[in-house]
């Protein structure tokens, strides 16, 4: 289910809500959690097995790390009031992270790897064999980061075991930010299973958030969706509509994405839970290291905690920083999807974290005036994004070679034009561009109170949903990842 659908917001969420504030508070929860499954099972039923199996699983191993479960022995001195054996914790942890990684590897990346090998067999010149097509169950990259973190967490000590597995299952399976984050550790919001708020002003700035976001999605993200679709559609392009066309794709996924994260905030709040914010403004970095404090921090974050420090993050010399920095990113490509494309745009951006480390702070480009750097850095960011949207690294190649003027196509360039630069789609450049560079954080606006914001909300709403049923384009780019 897609929030930004009249079967959403006309009838699963409202019916949702009436009932989550009419019953009494022992029943929420287990109400929640079975309106989740139901948000989350709506197109494919079966999915929710794979997320049923992925939470036991995870529950029964944060039991054995907790010490509620000692099928090897009990501690006769036990550290920290845990009594169980280091060894039964260690094997936990480790079993969960691969049955986690296997789970998601086989859904995501099996067909992948097939593919790959049957490439390998025809340089060979043998007979590839028939590829065994594995349906990807949407959001599954979300929650199986989420899950596996409970586990790593526990080990860690940074959390405590979820008080019972209705409060774990809720939290795996919380629609909100389900599909496509942000991704939410269970150690921030394990006492809000137990015990949340649920306030009028709460839940008006949570109409607010979800109302802002999903005017970014309709208003902003889709317009710009349609002319990224017909430039990258196009093959060869003259290099301005090329440049207009990977300009388009840029503000797409960000109101795109930023636009979900919104709504998920705003439901989130409606039903009592505080979500931490997902983007600072990103457009506005000066630097590829700036961009990654900023873009899909629930992500960078859980990069940089499960992943860059455990590898040693920059405590082992400087060679080997640059290294995490590289295989940290190159892995966060790999994690967006199973396509050579996204490897790279993940590689691309590893290799500029490691060269910002290496040349450091004091450089002559951090010298240079801060909105050159924002321009350099927004442009890079512009080159990757062509990767990311790109279906295969040939066709990366060939639009790249447009934006620089090489491979110039001029059949049809009128019907483009026609079509990427409308008054339509020019208003909502200009409008993208204002919003991004002087606008105002969607995170500022639906927290503070200002005159008529009551009137501008609703106003908003209106036009996102006059503008919503008369669009036929209407995808949420991050539930493919």
């Amino acid at each position: 289910m897609v929030f930004s659908t009249h079967i959403f917001i006309f009838y699963f969420l409202p019916i949702t809500l009436l009932i989550y504030y009419i019953i009494p508070m022992r029943w929420r929860q287990i109400f929640l959690t079975f309106m989740s499954y139901i948000f989350y099972g709506w197109t494919k039923p079966w999915f929710v097995l794979i997320m049923m199996f992925s939470t036991v699983m995870d529950y029964v191993f944060g039991l054995l790390m907790a010490g509620k479960w000692n099928p090897m022995g009990v501690l006769e001195n036990p550290i920290d009031g845990n009594y169980a054996p280091p060894v039964q914790r260690k094997m936990a942890v480790i079993l969960s992270v691969i049955i986690n990684l296997s789970l998601l590897g086989f859904f995501k990346y099996f067909v992948f790897v097939e593919q790959n090998i049957n490439t390998i067999i025809g340089a060979f010149g043998k007979q590839p064999f028939d590829v065994i097509n594995v349906v990807l169950p949407i959001g599954i990259s979300f929650y199986t980061f989420q899950s596996m973190s409970y586990n790593i967490d526990l080990y860690r000590g940074d959390a405590k075991p979820a008080k019972s597995l209705l409060d774990f299952a809720c939290y795996v399976a919380l629609f909100p930010q389900l599909i496509a984050g942000p991704i939410v550790r269970y150690r921030d919001l394990a006492d809000q299973l137990s015990f949340r708020t649920h306030t009028i002003s709460k839940f008006a700035v949570g109409i607010s958030f979800f109302v802002i976001g999903l005017a970014k999605k309709i208003l902003l993200a889709n317009p710009m969706g349609e002319v990224a679709d017909a430039a990258f559609g196009a093959g060869s392009l003259i290099w301005y509509d090329a440049w207009t066309g990977v300009l388009a794709y840029a503000f797409q996924i960000y109101f795109d994405f930023s636009g979900y994260s919104d709504m998920a905030i705003g439901l989130g709040l409606m039903f009592g839970f505080q979500f931490i914010k997902n983007f600072d403004s990103p457009y506005h970095a000066e630097s590829i290291t700036d961009f990654w404090r900023r873009w899909h921090i629930s992500l960078s974050t859980w990069l940089r905690d499960y992943l860059y420090i455990p590898l040693g993050g920059n405590r082992k010399g400087k060679r080997r920083t640059y290294f995490n920095l590289a295989i940290v990113m190159f892995l966060g490509g790999l994690w967006h999807g199973a396509k050579w494309t996204f490897v790279i745009w993940g590689s691309i951006h590893g290799i500029m974290l490691a060269f910002e480390r290496m040349i450091g702070k004091k450089s002559i480009y951090n010298l240079l005036p801060r909105p050159f750097r924002v321009m350099v850095t927004f442009v890079i960011i512009l080159v990757t994004w062509v990767f990311f949207r790109s279906g295969s690294i040939s066709f990366a190649g060939k639009y790249l070679s447009s934006m620089i003027g090489i491979r110039q196509q001029f059949d049809g360039s009128a019907l483009l034009g026609s079509l990427i630069y409308s008054r339509d789609h020019i208003f909502v450049f200009i409008a993208c561009a204002v919003v991004v560079w002087f606008g105002k954080q969607s995170w500022d606006l639906a927290q503070k109170n200002f005159a008529l914001k009551a009137v501008a909300i609703i106003v908003l709403f209106i036009w996102s949903l006059m503008a919503m049923y008369t669009q036929s384009y209407n995808p949420f780019l991050y539930f493919q990842f």
